[in-house]
């Protein structure tokens, strides 16, 4: 322990690297009851913590191995921070990079004069062939976490929290995916403050660091979740297991849709966007704050990293009010009849709906999607169900259930049947405000029976709603009428071809228009 003490303390990493704020949580704080601080390493010149081991490594190779060159196998992080040490220092590096590499951050090293190879389909597979140039050329290898140097310029990390702040905080809470930052910022943390509690915080899909602590010993995932790519190890490094363990007092693990809701949180107090990985600490620092019933303490996380693809923030938005358990997903059976719609809305009651989808599938029972809002906690919810059972509803809960999450929602749907009676299809655009759907039912819902709607809350401004009503021939006038009293903006798409050939009645001849 004192040697890696020393050797954070004479870490070289501020020729690359910056001193980061401490930033005060406020919102994340009001709510939880406790004093919230963000270590912010996204404030990184390469938007990540990675440029200070790399630094530090590259800089302590004796003079001959720098004139080697360098190589390195990463698809994120650690490749940036290995070009920038590489370019300050004058240094040629070479990154090789899975085939799969988003093209965004291949551009991103290369813009810092390192040169890129792009090899096999997984990391695996990239670092592989790293380690041949390492045999073929002579490079000199720059592993990401299992090096002493590396954690070295990562533990700098927690020599800034102390010097940042007056008394030691509460506890600290630390990304870990290979276990560089978390055995560098825990070494140092443990030094200084023995009374400081420290967890490592790591996705449910990708914890080895979980089943190194049960197995005693490093050992590998047999899979790897991705989505916090930046933490996606399969396998805890030997030196870092050995400082981890001697140093900290907990392994957190949190689901992706709790790192959504981190995200969104960072978001809300920072205006800046964690990548996955990023925001993982603060998921486990909120977990653990409200199954220990912890108030009115001082509580740190790092928001490790903000490289994230800008394509999967749409993923990220969709998940966060789950992650947060402030969104329930429902299943109910309602009876097929007009009005029957408004009346399970009633007994909902005075709660945002978030999502509705439903397509008519024969005259007895409809079965509905649908996203509602409550509070977290988990009573809320609980009450709900009871009382939709109460008033005669068949309800299961999905909340919990991926395959629901991911893809039935958007799936829901099918041709009608071939004995509905003539079925139309508008699209409208309703206001994001309390009473929306229920001016609409008011107007329309127990008139003519609805045998589409598809609605989801995308927080704009007004609501993007497709309803498809069962009405006689003569009819379309009227109920044209009755949208002219409601007051929504509303489109015809009867005779819309992805609505023809996909939820309408479905035809022999399929065609495109282009």
């Amino acid at each position: 322990m004192n040697n890696i003490v020393e050797k954070i303390l004479k870490a070289r990493v501020y020729d690359v690297a910056q001193v980061t704020p401490i930033d005060g949580a406020r919102s994340l704080s009001a709510r939880f009851g406790n004093t919230i601080l963000l270590k912010r390493e996204d404030n990184q010149p390469v938007f990540s913590f990675k440029c200070r081991g790399a630094f530090n490594k590259i800089y302590h190779l004796p003079q001959e191995d720098q004139k080697k060159g360098v190589v390195a196998a990463s698809a994120g992080n650690h490749a940036q921070g290995v070009a920038l040490a590489a370019q300050l220092l004058n240094i040629d590096a070479t990154i090789v990079m899975p085939k799969t590499t988003p093209r965004i951050k291949v551009e991103a090293v290369e813009s810092r004069g390192a040169k890129t190879v792009l090899h096999g389909d997984t990391f695996e597979e990239a670092v592989n062939f790293a380690k041949i140039l390492v045999d073929q050329k002579g490079l000199i290898y720059i592993p990401p976490y299992d090096d002493i140097e590396i954690i070295a310029g990562q533990g700098t990390v927690g020599v800034e929290i102390v010097d940042q702040l007056t008394n030691a905080p509460y506890a600290v809470f630390v990304p870990v995916g290979g276990g560089g930052l978390l055995s560098g910022v825990a070494s140092f943390l443990r030094h200084k403050w023995p009374e400081i509690k420290i967890f490592g915080v790591e996705p449910e899909d990708a914890a080895c660091l979980d089943l190194a602590m049960k197995m005693g010993r490093p050992s590998p995932l047999k899979e790897v979740g991705l989505f916090a790519e930046g933490c996606a190890v399969a396998q805890i490094g030997d030196l870092t297991f050995e400082l981890i363990k001697a140093s900290i007092d907990g392994v957190i693990k949190v689901t992706n849709d709790e790192i959504c809701a981190a995200i969104k949180d960072i978001f809300e107090d920072t205006r800046s966007i964690a990548e996955p990985a990023g925001a993982l600490a603060l998921a486990g620092l909120k977990k653990y704050a409200v199954s220990q019933g912890i108030r009115a303490k001082e509580l740190l996380t790092i928001i490790s990293g903000a490289n994230t693809n800008f394509d999967r923030l749409r993923y990220i938005s969709e998940r966060t009010e789950i992650g947060e358990k402030r969104e329930a997903i429902l299943c109910a059976y309602i009876p097929e009849r007009p009005g029957s719609f408004k009346t399970f809305c009633e007994a909902i009651g005075r709660r945002n709906i978030t999502e509705f989808n439903y397509r008519f599938s024969g005259f007895d029972q409809a079965l509905v999607f649908v996203g509602i809002s409550v509070e977290p906690g988990g009573s809320d919810l609980q009450n709900l169900m009871g009382n939709l059972l109460i008033k005669g509803y068949e309800v299961d809960d999905l909340t919990n259930n991926e395959t629901a999450k991911l893809h039935i929602r958007h799936m829901i749907g099918g041709n009608i049947a071939n004995n509905l009676q003539k079925e139309v299809c508008y699209r409208f655009e309703f206001p994001e405000r309390p009473g929306a759907l229920a001016k609409f039912l008011d107007v329309l819902g127990s008139k003519w029976n609805i045998s589409l709607f598809h609605y989801r809350n995308h927080g704009a401004d007004y609501g993007r709603v497709l309803v498809g009503f069962q009405i006689e021939s003569d009819d379309k006038e009227k109920l044209q009428n009755a949208f002219d009293l409601l007051g929504y903006p509303y489109w015809d798409e009867t005779e819309n071809k992805a609505y023809t050939q996909f939820l309408g009645r479905a035809t022999s001849n399929f065609q495109v228009d282009l």
